[in-house]
């Protein structure tokens, strides 16, 4: 009997050590919460750059998700222990390999985001940065069809760019 309590209690420290350590990095600190309002879409702004409709709430849903399935905080409305606030501010298709006929073999789709990042728990954490990343496809296809597949890759990318500047503890 004492060797099966003692054998409990064995199990439950090391469970409770192996509790500040997680497989991402991520390092939240004493934060508890964390809010992300919706992206601003600016990307109208920059030349060269176009508008796509509904691309701010796409980017906004996937860095919640990110934050959600990787770290153990709560998403609040505001008042938040860390909030993630910023604007889309380029959306470009553009051609980056040439064909012998001098037309487009390859176009590419660049997505950047002006991030400001606030740690109300450590306020040296604290930065306003872009992140961006880019998708490349066949010129023969339309953006359209290969619209999903891109903003998943990009987002991917510059949600975790995003997450390792901010909570990443390497």
């Amino acid at each position: 009997m004492i060797r099966k309590i003692l054998y409990f209690l064995g199990l439950m420290l090391v469970m409770q050590g192996c509790g500040v350590y997680n497989f991402t990095g991520g390092n939240v600190g004493t934060a508890k919460t964390f809010q992300i309002p919706q992206f601003q879409n600016f990307a109208a702004q920059n030349i060269g750059s176009t508008f796509e409709p509904g691309v701010d709430r796409d980017f906004t849903l996937a860095m919640q998700d990110l934050i959600l399935n990787q770290t153990n905080l709560a998403l609040v409305p505001n008042n938040a222990d860390l909030i993630y606030e910023g604007e889309i501010t380029e959306y470009r298709v553009a051609p980056i390999t040439a064909t012998a006929q001098q037309t487009a073999a390859q176009n590419r789709l660049t997505i950047r985001v002006n991030v400001r990042f606030y740690n109300n728990t450590k306020e040296d954490a604290d930065f306003e940065r872009p992140f961006s990343f880019f998708f490349d496809f066949d010129a023969s296809d339309l953006l359209e069809s290969v619209k999903s597949e891109a903003h998943e890759a990009i987002f991917e990318r510059i949600t975790q760019d995003i997450f390792n500047a901010s909570l990443a503890d390497w």
